[in-house]
């Protein structure tokens, strides 16, 4: 059976990337990796943690053993533990599965670009983690589709290579799709990742797992491992959230919840977008899963529905950004607005090329739109380092085998310091060049 549920199929092809150089061949697709606990049944593994309110962290993990403590032991010194809470744990079934115990413990407040030491459940190995920092600049690691496979490994290994602040991640993370082993396998493969920086995640289109009648809702493994701070932001879904974290406001939007103008997704970002306070979190940065903009022939117009529903509220709160994942490639787009080049629009930009087990979505359409500046399909990862209240550095790197490769590179200005953009500060709109 478990032979059967991980076999992975390598899919040769080498075609040459998009705006790569002649002698680069994109590599095949690779195998899932596999990973077991060795550990002893009560020890904590799958750890993971995320942020959860100003100065909190969210620890999760999951036990084999039923009665161990929800509870996180930590401080700033190895092995010196002066702090302690404590949390809850739940475990959910799906079909002839049933999960561990899944621990989730909040701990805090924490001190900014601090290292703190911790312990999960009173026994077990020490992990450690850092806080983001108080002030700019800050650096946010983006991958989408990251799946399990050794291309997953490596874009890991170069995302680990270099320091970082947050992971997002636009969906798709396991490719469980139903395979519920699979969700631990994932959980295994990503902790020594997990629980050193916060990953903040959203959901895609492998985490839905609806079976009609028995599982009509979905997302039920999804929701057991990785709560995020909906309800911090007002959201009553863990599919939709909001939170900020050093002078950016970040919205995590649910491509696979209901986002027509009557939705409750619908209404709680038009309530988060009317609290953004520009003079507090001068950059507001979008996340969802199936891309508004694709000149890939994957998963053509998928997001488009989404897009005539919300794009006019994300351009007229002044959104700088806006990532996602779905298509297995890379590709970023100038400032956008109902498909022409508009000045005050987000920057698109396609990363679903984390090391997924489908492989790479190779074809594109030709010509290639002028909205269109950097497309390519290969495995990687993204990188956006904003510098401070104005000035943003975005790089995306390529895995080329061993070695990672910066293949775009691209510095921008904020919106909300643009002369000719209207931006809202303390809840009211202005025009920024009539001051």
């Amino acid at each position: 059976m478990a032979t059967l549920l991980f076999l992975i199929l390598p899919i040769l092809s080498f075609v040459v990337p998009h705006h790569g150089p002649v002698e680069f061949f994109r590599q095949p697709p690779r195998p899932l990796v596999y990973t077991l606990h060795d550990g002893p049944k009560a020890h904590p593994q799958q750890v993971h943690v995320s942020l959860v309110g100003k100065n909190f962290m969210k620890v999760s993990w999951i036990t084999e053993e039923t009665d161990v403590p929800s509870r996180v032991d930590y401080g700033k010194v190895q092995s010196k533990y002066d702090s302690s809470a404590t949390g809850e744990h739940s475990s959910y079934n799906y079909f002839f599965y049933t999960s561990g115990e899944i621990h989730h413990v909040t701990i805090g407040p924490l001190d900014p670009t601090t290292t703190y030491y911790y312990r999960c459940g009173g026994s077990g190995p020490e992990f450690n983690f850092r806080t983001p920092p108080a002030t700019f600049p800050i650096e946010f690691v983006i991958v989408g589709d990251l799946g399990q496979t050794e291309w997953t490994s490596s874009t890991l290994a170069h995302i680990n290579a270099s320091n970082y602040d947050v992971l997002l991640l636009p969906g798709d993370l396991s490719y469980a799709d139903s395979h519920q082993p699979l969700w631990d396998t994932f959980g295994r493969l990503v902790e020594p990742y997990a629980s050193r920086r916060p990953w903040m995640v959203t959901e895609g289109n492998h985490e839905q797992e609806i079976v009609p009648i028995i599982y009509p809702n979905g997302f039920k493994a999804y929701n057991a491992r990785w709560p995020m701070p909906h309800e911090e932001s007002g959201s009553e879904s863990n599919l939709y959230y909001s939170f900020d974290v050093v002078g950016t406001h970040i919205i995590m939007l649910g491509s696979y919840a209901e986002f027509s103008v009557d939705s409750d997704q619908y209404k709680w970002l038009s309530n988060d977008m009317a609290k953004i306070d520009r003079s507090r979190t001068p950059w507001v940065i979008v996340l969802l899963h199936a891309p508004w903009y694709n000149s890939n022939l994957a998963h053509q117009g998928e997001g488009e529905s989404m897009r005539v529903a919300m794009e006019e509220m994300l351009r007229n709160s002044s959104v700088d950004m806006v990532f996602a994942g779905h298509v297995h490639a890379y590709e970023r787009f100038t400032r956008v607005y109902d498909n022409k080049v508009d000045p005050c629009g987000p920057i698109y930009i396609t990363i679903g090329d984390g090391g997924n087990r489908e492989g790479l979505a190779m074809t594109y359409k030709d010509p290639s739109p002028s909205i269109s500046l950097y497309r390519e399909a290969s495995f990687g990862h993204g990188r956006l380092r904003i510098m401070n209240e104005t000035h943003a550095h975005w790089s995306w790197h390529r895995n080329n085998d061993s070695a990672s490769f910066a293949a775009d590179n691209v510095w921008f200005e904020g919106l909300s310091s643009a002369s000719s953009c209207s931006v809202k500060t303390r809840g009211e709109t202005f025009q920024r060049d009539e001051l």
